[in-house]
C-alpha cells in the first residue's frame, strides 16, 4: 500500500481573521502537527514557551538566520518571527501533515523555497475577515492590545489583504464552525491527491 507524503498547509490572514484559532483547532483534533514559530516578541499572558512559541532574543534569532535554520522568517509588528526548516521537513518525511500560521511575507518565502519536498507538500490558504468593521471589532474585543497597537494591526491588515490573490485558496471568514468545516474539507481533499502518494 502506498504511503502519503505530509502536507504543508500554509495559512495566512490578518490578525483577527481567525486563522490562528483554525490552525490550533486542527492541531487539537490531531488532524495536523502545528508548527511552532520562533519569535522575538514578549509572551502574552497565558502563553507557554515552546508550546505557543519558541521565544528567542534578537541575538539568538539573528544567529539562527545566519545559520540558515529558518524555512521562512519575517519582521512583523516590530518583532521577528520564523519557522525552523528542520522541524517541518522531519514531519513531512514521516507523512505527517503540518500547518503553518504565518504572515504574507513568510508565505512568499515558502512559495519561493527551492526544496522539492517543500514544493510537493505546500498548499496555501488566505483567511479573510468578512469586513474591515468586523476585523476592527475582533481586534478591539481581545482586550490585550493598546489602541496604538490595534491601529497598527488594522493598517497592516489592510495591506496584508491585498496579497490574497497570491494564494491557491481563500476562505472568507464566517462562523467558527463553518470556517473549521471548510478548512477540514480542504485538508481532506489535499490528502486524497494521487501526487502525494509514494510507493
Amino acid at each position: 500500500m502506498a504511503m502519503r507524503n505530509g502536507i504543508l498547509l500554509v495559512v495566512s490572514g490578518p490578525s483577527g481573521s481567525g486563522k490562528t484559532t483554525l490552525c490550533r483547532r486542527l492541531a487539537a483534533d490531531q488532524a495536523v502537527h502545528y508548527s511552532i514559530s520562533c519569535t522575538t516578541r514578549q509572551p502574552r499572558p497565558g502563553e507557554v514557551a515552546d508550546l505557543d512559541y519558541h521565544f528567542l532574543s534578537r541575538e539568538a534569532f539573528a544567529a539562527r538566520v545566519a545559520a540558515g535554520d529558518f524555512l521562512e522568517h519575517a519582521l512583523v509588528h516590530g518583532n521577528h518571527y520564523g519557522t525552523l526548516r528542520g522541524e517541518v521537513l522531519a514531519h513531512l518525511a514521516a507523512g505527517t501533515d503540518v500547518v503553518m500560521d504565518i504572515d504574507v511575507q513568510g508565505a512568499a518565502q515558502v512559495r519561493a523555497c527551492a526544496d522539492p519536498a517543500i514544493q510537493l507538500a505546500r498548499v496555501d490558504l488566505f483567511v479573510m475577515p468578512p469586513s474591515e468593521a468586523e476585523l476592527q471589532a475582533r481586534l478591539t474585543g481581545r482586550g490585550t492590545d493598546s489602541a496604538e497597537t490595534i491601529a497598527l494591526r488594522m493598517a497592516n491588515a489592510i495591506e496584508e489583504m491585498r496579497h490574497w490573490p497570491s494564494y491557491t485558496y481563500r476562505l472568507l471568514s464566517g462562523t467558527h464552525e463553518a470556517d473549521y468545516a471548510r478548512i477540514r474539507a480542504l485538508l481532506t481533499a489535499e490528502q486524497l491527491r494521487v501526487s502525494r502518494l509514494r510507493c
